[in-house]
């Protein structure tokens, strides 16, 4: 009888043990899915809205997007947010951007962006150093609606291009700012 009772408290013992182990896995692989699942819908909306994001798309070796990222600052800031690289349709990694900035700064602000990896020194630029330190490395040019409007593949010269998209809330101020994309280990 005793032994019944040890052997049914070892089972339960391990299937507790396994479950509590697996969770981790499942839930990132879930977490993972939807980040995929986000970060493929925003980037179909921005190259569907805007034909620079579209031409971009067709020319450039990778595609790093974040669907969403938070930004939140009061003299001192920072922003978060998970992204996914694709090369063509494949995904190929997972990224995170974090930031800190101090100076005369006040609100919080959500926002997406993608960067559209213009040839394989911008690829390999993700992997080296831990990451890639924005104003560190491969130029990045932020594109506005203005020049997003006359922006050709001819034109296009430089490293990196980003679009951000889908701001909302309002972040205003001046000052010092660092911002660095890591990946994130699988």
């Amino acid at each position: 009888m005793q032994n019944t009772i040890l052997s049914r408290f070892s089972r339960l013992l391990v299937a507790a043990l396994t479950i509590v182990l697996l969770a981790p896995a499942v839930a990132l692989a879930a977490d993972r899915a939807a980040l995929e699942r986000d970060a493929r819908n925003a980037y179909q909306k921005l190259v569907a809205r805007v034909p620079a994001a579209k031409a971009l798309s067709r020319e450039a070796d990778a595609v790093l997007v974040f669907p969403k990222i938070i930004k939140a600052g009061l003299v001192v800031g920072g922003q978060y947010g998970d992204g996914v690289l694709f090369r063509g349709e494949k995904v190929v990694g997972f990224y995170n951007t974090s930031g800190a900035s101090y100076g005369l700064q006040a609100g919080a602000q959500e926002y997406g962006y993608v960067m559209f990896l213009m040839n394989e020194k911008a690829v390999h630029a993700l992997s080296r150093n831990e990451g890639l330190e924005i104003g560190v490395g491969p130029s990045v040019v932020v594109v506005d609606q203005g020049m997003g409007k006359t922006m050709t593949t001819t034109t296009a010269t430089e490293d990196i291009y980003a679009f951000i998209f889908s701001q909302k809330g309002l972040m205003a101020g001046i000052g010092l700012q660092g911002n660095k994309i890591t990946r994130i280990n699988p």
